[in-house]
């Protein structure tokens, strides 16, 4: 769970560089639902503040670092991403 939220934030923070979206604040509250040892879901659930640039491309660039981010392509069950911009 770690590794993919660890991976879609640096997905997330390159593309938000490379837009000119200056981001002061990442907070993300994943949660995996799990069955016996096995996962069987992740939810990734950033926060995010952004100071300038455009707010809607901000949010709309986790969809972009979802589709990038390797390890969440990796895995054998959904995982799934919930942003927010504060």
């Amino acid at each position: 769970m770690a590794s993919a939220s660890a991976c879609h934030k640096l997905w997330y923070l390159h593309l938000c560089a490379d837009a000119g979206i200056v981001v002061t604040a990442y907070v993300d509250e994943a949660e995996g639902t799990m069955n016996g040892d096995r996962f069987e879901r992740i939810v990734l659930r950033p926060r995010v503040s952004v100071t300038a640039g455009d707010r809607e491309l901000a949010l709309s660039l986790h969809h972009k670092a979802h589709q990038e981010c390797y390890i969440a392509n990796s895995l054998n069950f959904p995982v799934d991403c919930e942003p927010s911009i504060e």
